[in-house]
């Protein structure tokens, strides 16, 4: 089992579904759509109990990893932001009845 700890508990990334970060190339780097950066990244994890844990990291030396949950309109958010495309009848209600 591979555990996370974030604040209040774990996450299994085994069985967490994981959602990545949309890119673009601006004519010279990948950027992300979650930063609108090329060295800070973001994915977004959703645990078998329905949490939300946005994970954040940077190709920058010296930084650390975070991880922290995020409310489910937070992860909309970012799931929209990112263009995320919901596979699941589940995933689309969720999409539409909290889209703004």
């Amino acid at each position: 089992m591979n555990r996370q700890s974030i604040p209040g508990g774990w996450i299994d990334l085994d069985t967490a579904k994981k959602f990545v970060e949309d890119r673009h190339f601006d004519g010279r780097n990948m950027i992300s759509a979650a930063t609108g950066s090329q060295w800070e990244h973001e994915a977004l994890y959703r645990s078998v109990g329905g949490v939300y844990v946005l994970h954040t990291w940077s190709q920058c030396q010296g930084s650390q990893d975070t991880w922290e949950r995020v409310s489910i309109h937070g992860a909309v958010a970012w799931l929209l932001q990112n263009d995320y495309q919901p596979t699941t009848p589940a995933e689309e209600s969720i999409v539409a009845g909290l889209e703004v």
